[in-house]
């Protein structure tokens, strides 16, 4: 019998990795008006907050490599939703901007937070705190991980 630090229930990394995947899921269905994976969702909020940054930022932003970043931007590029150019003032940079399309479909996204909200059986306090306390992890994993 394995020891109870062992135990699958009490590992973090699967509650975690658990929670991400059936929250995720919930997102999809969402999503489909929008037409955009879950990740392309994220990319897209970050462009509503900022219109034309570059890819490293949006990488930053989302913890992701360019490597990974690069492939589903060329695919939201193709849907429309996006365009991406050299930098003018440092061309080893791109930057990432919305199109209209991407801009309009800010409006579509309007109600998913609260929709998502409404399935979760949390109330919003709730909500703040748990991600609260999901920030503060991510955080800490993140300084691990740069160092």
């Amino acid at each position: 019998m394995a020891e109870d630090h062992l135990k699958l229930e009490n590992q973090i990394c699967f509650s975690i990795y658990a929670t991400a995947r059936e929250v995720t899921k919930l997102y999809k269905p969402l999503l489909e008006e929008l037409n955009v994976t879950y990740p392309q969702y994220l990319a897209l909020l970050v462009l509503w907050e900022e219109d034309c940054i570059t890819v490293k930022e949006m990488g930053h932003r989302l913890y992701l490599d360019s490597g990974t970043l690069t492939p589903m931007l060329k695919r939201m590029e193709t849907a429309g939703l996006l365009f991406r150019e050299r930098s003018k003032h440092d061309e080893r940079s791109v930057v990432v901007c919305l199109t209209e399309q991407g801009k309009e479909a800010e409006q579509t996204a309007d109600s998913i937070p609260y929709q998502l909200l409404d399935q979760l059986n949390m109330d919003a306090e709730e909500l703040k705190q748990f991600k609260a306390s999901m920030m503060k992890v991510l955080n800490s994993v993140h300084q691990k991980n740069e160092s």
